[in-house]
């Protein structure tokens, strides 16, 4: 089994500042990888901001033989996005590797949410990991190659009292990352999400005594291999925690066909629920292309 290296390759990791991002960040750099380590500077919630956080990243690839740049902008506006993308092409000439890793908290029961504490972490989760992929996705096409991770969350995918803004931003991300992995697909461009379970500075009051198990070097094999030209899957999601990798899929069972033309009544609906919810026979798509697929084929069927 060769060695997974990132000579020549440039990365972006947000957030990269702590947690999760720096142990992106300093694996590809250990790795060969030019790496941009962006991160605001600033508290769990998303208030204030400084330098610091990013420098030291910097400080620790650069000591240890690797090459990095900070970056200090916010992920959350239009402009700081094109901004981290240009740090990149400004300093290494390209883009090859996004890692959407920046995050903020604001949890709150949904009846207790306020528009503002909703806006905020939409703005920052998943309108920016927009800002930073769009300018990126763009370059990467012109080039022909790129890998993209998004960060999900079980949160967005399951469920999870009083997230309601994180989960809705988080399952947000998977969207984005089944369309950028359909646009990508013939640029040689891969798109993933990954569900970390991991202590961090925004986790670490919620995981309990399992915290000591869940150290966010845990998740960094997995990223660095997604973030690779080792890396063929594209289209997927990954739980990862403390040592255990596993797939998590959106499936999509045969269902029901009432037959061509015909009314149907919710009555109906109701008497053929089995039907439509027995996961015999699912499939996994990979766009709506297949969802229609098997309409067709139901249609021809029942015909």
């Amino acid at each position: 089994m060769s060695e997974i290296r990132f000579d020549d390759r440039v990365a972006i990791i947000t957030g990269a500042g702590g947690g999760l991002g720096k142990t992106y960040a300093l694996e590809i750099g250990k790795r060969g990888g030019k790496v941009v380590v962006n991160d605001l500077g600033g508290k769990a919630d998303g208030t204030g901001a400084g330098m610091n956080m990013a420098d030291e990243v910097v400080k620790e690839i650069t000591e240890a033989g690797g090459t990095a740049v900070a970056n200090y902008d916010s992920v959350s506006t239009p402009e700081g996005g094109e901004a981290i993308v240009k740090t990149a092409i400004d300093n290494f000439g390209k883009v090859d590797v996004v890692v959407n890793n920046a995050g903020i908290l604001r949890d709150k029961s949904f009846v207790k949410l306020s528009p503002e504490e909703l806006g905020i972490v939409l703005d920052v989760h998943l309108k920016g990991a927009f800002y930073v992929s769009q300018p990126a996705f763009r370059n990467m096409k012109d080039n022909g190659y790129g890998r993209f991770v998004f960060t999900a969350s079980a949160a967005g995918i399951f469920g999870n009292f009083g997230q309601t803004n994180y989960g809705a931003a988080k399952m947000g991300l998977v969207g984005l990352m089944h369309v950028l992995a359909v646009e990508g697909a013939k640029y040689d461009i891969k798109a993933n999400a990954i569900a970390p379970i991991a202590q961090t500075r925004l986790t670490e009051e919620l995981l309990g005594p399992m915290a000591d198990t869940l150290g966010p070097e845990c998740v960094t094999p997995l990223v660095t291999y997604l973030v690779s030209e080792a890396c063929q899957q594209t289209h997927e999601i990954y739980s990862v925690g403390g040592g255990r990798f596993a797939r998590i899929f959106i499936g999509l069972t045969p269902g029901w066909y009432a037959g061509k033309g015909k009314s149907v009544s919710a009555e109906e609906v109701q008497a053929q629920l089995d039907v439509i919810r027995k996961e015999d026979g699912y499939i996994v798509p990979n766009s709506i292309a297949d969802e229609m697929g098997l309409m067709m084929k139901m249609f021809q069927e029942g015909s």
